[in-house]
């Protein structure tokens, strides 16, 4: 009865206004599944992605959010932070959605469609605009605040947006790594935890941000791994690709079970690296769900 209690709580927060998220779990506070650990390195050995996972040109998150009350993840090399490139326009997202909570931005119809181009068809000039908007100092604050601390020093970095997705230079690169635009593994899954769990300004815009998320208009690295394979599944994810960087972030929805996945690499490969992991990754969530209770 506990368990149905939780997810009627969480029903309520995603869908009625107002309702003020109750305690959750923090991932930096979960300990890794066993099994999806064990799952996740024979994983990246049958890839042969061990030795890159080794050299640090690979981190990895992978969290079962199917009861978003126990979430069961592993990780591999959750607080390396790399170069995202258009990943962390994911952050300017919540920004905005930060400032409509406060009535300084207006959701009107032309505010979200700037966000939904920015998010599903990466579009630098909508990143930029919606930026400049929130503003680059706001936003900075707004990652590192304790309410989210998306970007932490002490766990060496996390979600940063330090420059337009434009040509002029950065404006403040990250304190830690030096990174104009960059994240690591561990804080864009606890964005898709909050997200999911609608403590991501209110449990109102989690879901309206959830929905931007939706719909992804292009198909390569996770979307193109899972529409092989499942095409039925919900994809919600922002990725990035930038010279030998590739980046992917998602919650993948199907038969009743959902994921966040979430894959960083170095490598000219790395596009095609995150294509067979999801795979691999859609495949240890459902081989390995635990027993109902």
């Amino acid at each position: 009865m506990k368990t149905i209690a939780q997810f009627v709580i969480l029903i309520l927060l995603l869908i009625v206004p107002g309702i003020q998220a109750s305690p959750s779990p923090d991932l930096l506070d979960t300990i890794c599944d066993t099994k999806l650990q064990k799952g996740l390195e024979q994983a990246l050995e049958q890839l042969n992605l061990s030795k890159a996972a080794a050299g640090k040109n690979l981190t990895i998150a992978l969290v079962d959010i199917t009861n978003p009350f126990e979430p069961r993840h592993a990780y591999i090399n959750p607080n390396e932070m790399m170069y995202a490139a258009s990943l962390p326009k994911i952050a300017i997202l919540l920004g905005a959605f930060d400032r409509i909570s406060n009535n300084e931005m207006t959701l009107d119809r032309s505010t979200e469609q700037t966000l939904t181009r920015m998010i599903r068809n990466s579009s630098n000039h909508s990143a930029t605009t919606m930026l400049n908007r929130v503003g680059k100092d706001y936003l900075a604050d707004l990652l590192q605040s304790p309410r989210y601390k998306l970007y932490d020093p002490l766990r060496n970095g996390g979600l940063w947006v330090g420059k337009e997705y434009a040509r002029a230079g950065a404006w403040k690169r990250d304190p830690v790594n030096n990174l104009s635009h960059g994240a690591t593994a561990l804080q864009v899954a606890r964005f898709y935890f909050m997200l999911e769990t609608g403590q991501l300004v209110t449990p109102e815009y989690s879901r309206l941000m959830k929905s931007i998320l939706g719909e992804p208009a292009i198909n390569h690295k996770f979307v193109k791994g899972i529409q092989s394979v499942y095409p039925e599944s919900n994809i919600f994810r922002k990725s990035g690709t930038w010279k030998s960087f590739h980046s992917d972030s998602a919650i993948i929805e199907r038969n009743n079970r959902s994921y966040i996945a979430v894959a960083m690499a170095n490598n000219p490969m790395g596009g095609q690296w995150l294509s067979d992991l999801i795979v691999s990754m859609d495949k240890l969530i459902f081989e390995n769900a635990p027993s109902r209770k």
